[in-house]
């Protein structure tokens, strides 16, 4: 028997989200960057790559909403074309992520003391010593810098991350009733962790994931801004960020837009990870209901 959410109990959770401030906020701003990101698969107001000297350095106007970098390149078709990679990148890093981390963390905690636990966890524990940054480092070392290898290196991140969490998640429910009683019916680890344990601890993972995802955001942003992330002509945040640090005085808007929009995502991320967290806490349905 699983005690995963139920359709009726998943509807009832979905409105009662949207009932939430902060989740609710935090999904229309990231709802605006994800539409942002998708609209420029197809329409951008200019070429994000186009070059138009004689246009550098233009305030913002009614033909460029957020001006002009020192190139001529229009900043609010950039900042488009950026959301699409900055999502992407967040996006496919959480997913491994969640992919190699969750999986880990079950194993382990079904092997719960044994050489099997603890080996993963030193793992884990070797992979934190390592930041993002210094991951990417030594990738780019090896492979030259590209959004592909800042994908690997965040993802590599996230994996101790979402094992960590699965991993103790799932170890105070293997002492519930009814995971003995499926113990008791035969059932192996691996059915066990997979029909009874992940659909107990999906609500944990949901919340976990949008926390990265904001944080891959911040990630991809700081490795373009030095030079690690998608390289030139394919606009990014943080190489928007780097660009205009020469010309802060000159143009600050070159600075203003990016990084806001930078901040406004990972708020938004982050807002609608303590609506969901709220949510799901038990605690705090009770004293709703």
């Amino acid at each position: 028997m699983s005690f995963g959410i139920l359709p009726e109990a998943k509807r009832g959770l979905l409105g009662a989200a949207f009932q939430s401030k902060s989740f609710a906020l935090g999904f229309a701003v990231t709802a605006v960057f994800i539409l942002a990101a998708f609209l420029s698969f197809g329409w951008t107001p200019y070429d994000a790559t186009a070059l138009a000297v004689a246009e550098k350095l233009k305030a913002p106007s009614s033909l460029h909403w957020f001006g002009t970098d020192h190139f001529g390149r229009d900043i609010f078709s950039m900042i488009m074309v950026g959301a699409r990679t900055s999502i992407a990148v967040a996006f496919v890093s959480v997913g491994i992520g969640i992919a190699a981390g969750v999986p880990l963390g079950l194993w382990a905690a079904a092997k719960r003391g044994s050489l099997v636990d603890e080996v993963i966890m030193r793992a884990n524990d070797l992979v934190f010593a390592f930041p993002a940054l210094l991951i990417a480092i030594l990738i780019t070392a090896v492979f030259g810098p590209s959004a592909i290898n800042a994908i690997i290196a965040i993802g590599i991140f996230n994996i101790p991350v979402f094992a960590r969490l699965a991993r103790g998640a799932a170890l105070t429910l293997w002492t519930r009733e009814y995971i003995l009683a499926a113990r008791v019916a035969g059932k192996g680890a691996i059915r066990i962790s997979a029909e009874h344990i992940l659909p107990n601890i999906m609500n944990l993972l949901i919340v976990q994931g949008t926390i990265q995802f904001s944080l891959g955001i911040l990630a991809d942003a700081a490795l373009s801004y030095v030079g690690l992330g998608a390289q030139p002509p394919t606009p990014s945040w943080g190489r928007m960020l780097a660009d205009a640090q020469t010309m802060i005085s000159l143009a600050p808007h070159m600075a203003l837009f990016p990084g806001a929009a930078i901040v406004l995502t990972v708020l938004g991320l982050n807002l609608m990870g303590d609506g969901l967290r709220d949510i799901f806490d038990p605690k705090l349905r009770r004293s709703r209901s």
